[in-house]
């Protein structure tokens, strides 16, 4: 018989998958930080500097203010303890996990030569760059574009240079060992690579059910749809992961009242770890590419929260700001918050501020402190609220009261 799980319930053992619900430390050192790390499995990157680059973003949520240069000696050089990948987008993932993505390079490879071989066409190209980073050690593109190699074509200006390093990347002839400036850093494998980690190719099924269950252990409790999005991988290899780790005893089959599929109850997995809080004690702002948001549809099925960063929107589109952050406090999702560090004016700018029609009467009570965590993580003197959004003349008045 399949045990029944609230969804009140599920979201806790969620949250406390994911880091959740546990004694904050006001010394957060390498082992907390590589902590986080180790339990989300990896840290998405994106490009975006409004407030604060989201890879940095999931510690902080998670132990609040913390020195980042932390988490840059784990994810900076060929000493750090990841490597970035094509994981769920691209991300910083532990270095031990790249053999298991080899199933992902093989796709690329034959991704590759179905779009016109890149890489076969420009093999020479390709071999000369081996023999840079050979000779050099770990560069930028920019360390080796010239100025006759002019930046053209389809792939967002890029130069042949980049194009090639970039399908290097992707298929695993190169490795990105950090990002400077946010430009990739290549290397060779070897360079970066334990002995051991080289020439390692597990059969796809075997490197996709250890995923499935780093995925599983993450999220605590999760449909197979949620299982797939973590490590964005096809549905149809995940489905024969989950009946074997199911058969193993790993994952146990539970079903969440509210938790649908079309019309159908979605069927959910418990993680056989996965702990099961009374309550969860928590109040602070999540990356729009944080692991508890990124699946949107997750979101909604979980928080009933519906979600979408508008960066991509002109702006009188926008209804919630161009960098929205989600508001966790305890188990649920209550509202969002769009931020800004005017590092120029060293000011944390509150551009809006909306609660969710669940939020509780003391919301803004509860934010304002993470606030000001916020702008003394930033390194910032003061906040200033805009009028925009109805939790903002709130949030504005416990700040000047506090």
């Amino acid at each position: 018989m399949v045990d029944t799980v609230s969804p009140q319930l599920a979201r806790r053992i969620a949250l406390a998958a994911q880091g959740f619900g546990r004694p904050g430390s006001t010394s957060a050192g390498t082992r907390q930080v590589g902590g986080v790390l180790d339990r989300l499995g990896l840290l998405q990157i994106d490009s975006v500097n409004v407030f604060e680059r989201s890879h940095y973003l999931p510690v902080f949520s998670r132990l609040g203010p913390y020195d980042r240069s932390l988490l840059d000696r784990i994810t900076t050089g060929r000493r750090g303890r990841t490597l970035e990948y094509w994981a769920h987008e691209a991300a910083f993932v532990p270095r031990e996990l790249w053999p298991l993505f080899e199933f992902r390079r093989s796709e690329y490879r034959a991704k590759g030569e179905a779009w016109g071989g890149w890489l076969v066409e420009n093999r020479v190209l390709a071999d000369w760059l081996r023999a840079e980073l050979a000779a050099n050690g770990p560069l930028r593109a920019s360390d080796i574009e010239h100025d006759a190699n002019v930046r053209r074509g389809p792939w967002w200006g890029w130069s042949t240079v980049k194009r090639t390093l970039e399908w290097m990347f992707r298929v695993g002839e190169v490795v990105c060992i950090e990002r400077r400036r946010f430009e990739r850093v290549y290397a060779l494998p070897e360079q970066a690579l334990e002995p051991g980690l080289l020439g390692v190719a597990p059969e796809p099924g075997d490197a996709v059910r250890v995923l499935v269950e780093r995925a599983a252990s993450a999220l605590g409790i999760a449909t197979e749809a949620d299982l797939a999005d973590y490590w964005r991988m096809k549905r149809q290899q995940v489905r024969a992961a989950v009946h074997d780790l199911e058969d193993a005893g790993v994952l146990l089959p539970v079903e969440v009242p509210g938790w649908r599929s079309g019309a159908r109850p979605a069927p959910a997995w418990l993680h056989r770890d996965a702990r099961r809080p009374r309550r969860i004690e928590a109040a602070t702002l999540l990356s729009p590419f944080d692991p508890v948001v990124w699946f949107r549809p997750r979101a909604e099925r979980m928080f009933d929260f519906h979600y979408r960063i508008e960066i991509y929107t002109p702006e009188p589109q926008r209804v919630f700001g161009y960098y929205s952050l989600p508001v966790l406090l305890d188990d649920d999702v209550v509202g969002r918050v769009d931020l800004k560090s005017d590092r120029k004016a060293r000011v944390l700018r509150v551009q809006s501020a909306w609660g969710e029609a669940t939020a509780p009467g003391e919301t803004a009570a509860r934010l304002a402190p993470v606030l000001r965590d916020a702008a003394t993580w930033q390194g910032l003197d003061d906040i200033v609220v805009a009028a925009r959004g109805d939790l903002a003349a709130s949030v504005r008045s416990e700040l000047a009261h506090a």
